[in-house]
């Protein structure tokens, strides 16, 4: 479905998204605020209140708040009261093995609670609120038409890495992206990861950042999502894929408190070490994107970047949630079914010169030794991802899904791929060399690729058809891809320029 862009004012409301099962019963609240009388002005003393809707398996809506009081707040479904159910109480975890020196981490502080509760299908509105505030939820819709797309949308702080000026919108664009991509009215957004990375202190010396919190506690995770992401969390519904800087090592805590799609449990929190084999891996789930489609989404946070050997403990995790995706892909099989991880797979990442790195050999070599040379398991059409920090919009001429690699949210943008793009490149060399990039009548190799900051916006046309429109921060339109039976094609191949200062009309 094709819709004008409307660039109205958009209402700041704290909302965002992740599904999971709620800990505690959804029970009616006895009493609680008046909802329809005008809220007071708030002053500087008064208590801090997030709140957002996110789809878990099978479309499961879930409202999830976080709140600076010790009480969860109140949710109204079409004119009823509930009282929402503790998530995690706030708290101050000691400091953890990180992947950084002792030195250079600390414990991680989070003054908030977070509580949660699933909504019922066919819901109207939402409301949740405490004793000053409310927040609209936005709710899914039975058949969504329009899809944002977007991933690796935090700051970069971190110690042998360039320093991201955090306090700079031009060096960090997630807020403008946010809001502009708000701006498309979106029915769903689908983060394919990475929110979080403030993970040590910025040199004093460094104006760009100087003061910006680091760490992995509760100012960094609102810093790098919920405040500058306000709008867009306020848009639409969730679907929110782990990646690698949440992991149990980084921000995993922030990752389980607030993001997750199961249940909080104490092996299932980063919190201790020990439980790290268990916390670093989830299921994969589906959830339902109208009758025609689903994306199924894939926990690779852990992954590592050597090829696995069949006796690792993390081969045998990988392999089994594969054949669950198998499961989850053959139980519809009708639907085009979206894959959704976080590391590129059968795609590329830049390398300095014309060279190209293929995609992560340690996944790779599971789904190799799994399903052979066609990698995915049967029933997967589309594979979207992020990781590297560049837009990268694949075909191919083999039988493989197109693959769409969205890692240019924020953080600081990697090299471009080489332009020409080689036509001798495979995505799987390191193992069959089977995946061939589709060439156009000239001999181009059918790859569109920038690395600068932007997002997609994911059409409906049809049964499981597709246009996907990749965008600048601004709004302004790179290339338009059409997905249809299996395939993709876009406008503009090859290295996509910056292009006038005007947008699209879609």
């Amino acid at each position: 479905m094709r819709r004008i862009l409307g660039m109205a004012t958009t209402l700041v409301v704290w909302v965002g998204a992740v599904a999971l099962f709620a800990v505690g019963s959804n029970r009616k609240a006895a009493a609680g605020p008046d909802l329809r009388a005008p809220l007071r002005q708030q002053s500087s003393a008064d208590s801090r209140l997030v709140a957002w809707v996110v789809l878990g398996a099978n479309g499961q809506a879930i409202a999830r708040a976080i709140t600076s009081r010790s009480n969860c707040p109140i949710i109204e479904l079409d004119n009823t009261r509930y009282q929402m159910s503790l998530r995690a109480q706030a708290e101050t975890i000691p400091q953890r093995p990180t992947t950084s020196d002792p030195s250079q981490s600390r414990p991680s502080v989070f003054p908030v609670t977070t509580c949660e509760y699933f909504i019922p299908a066919g819901t109207q509105t939402a409301i949740v609120s405490d004793e000053a505030q409310q927040r609209l939820l936005p709710l899914p819709k039975p058949n969504p038409q329009r899809i944002v797309i977007l991933g690796d949308t935090g700051c970069r702080l971190h110690i042998g890495d360039p320093w991201q000026a955090c306090n700079d919108v031009e060096e960090w664009p997630f807020r403008t992206i946010a809001e502009m991509a708000a701006g498309f009215e979106p029915d769903l957004v689908l983060h394919v990861g990475d929110y979080q990375y403030r993970e040590n202190k910025c040199p004093v010396d460094i104006a760009g950042c100087v003061d910006a919190g680091w760490g992995y506690g509760w100012d960094t995770w609102d810093a790098d999502l919920f405040t500058p992401g306000a709008a867009l969390l306020a848009a639409a519904p969730w679907i929110m894929v782990r990646g690698n800087h949440e992991e149990c090592a980084r921000a995993g805590q922030g990752w389980y408190r607030f993001l997750d799609t199961q249940p909080y449990q104490t092996n299932r929190t980063c919190n201790d070490p020990a439980n790290d084999a268990v916390a670093n891996y989830n299921d994969p789930y589906t959830v339902p994107i109208g009758e025609d489609t689903q994306v199924i989404v894939f926990d690779s946070s852990k992954v590592s970047t050597a090829p696995l050997q069949p006796s690792d403990p993390a081969f045998v995790n990988y392999q089994n949630e594969l054949r669950r995706v198998a499961e989850l892909a053959q139980a519809r099989p009708k639907a085009l079914s979206m894959w959704a991880n976080h590391h590129p797979l059968l795609a590329f990442s830049p390398l300095p010169g014309t060279d190209v790195r293929p995609g992560n050999p340690a996944l790779l070599s599971v789904m190799y030794a799994t399903y052979g040379d066609r990698y995915y398991p049967p029933g997967i059409g589309l594979a979207l991802h992020g990781h590297t920090h560049i837009l990268e919009l694949l075909n191919f001429s083999s039988n493989h899904p197109p693959t769409f690699m969205m890692g240019n949210g924020g953080d600081n943008l990697d090299l471009n791929l080489p332009d020409p793009f080689p036509t001798d490149a495979h995505p799987d060399s390191d193992f069959a060399s089977a995946v061939n990039v589709r060439l156009d009548a000239s001999g181009r190799a059918e790859v569109a690729h920038t690395n600068m900051f932007g997002f997609v916006v994911a059409d409906r046309e049809g049964d499981r058809e597709w246009t996907f429109r990749a965008y600048t921060r601004h709004g302004r339109l790179l290339t338009t891809c059409a997905f249809v039976d299996g395939q993709s094609s876009c406008s503009d191949i090859g290295f996509l320029h910056e292009p006038p200062k005007r947008r699209a009309t879609k």
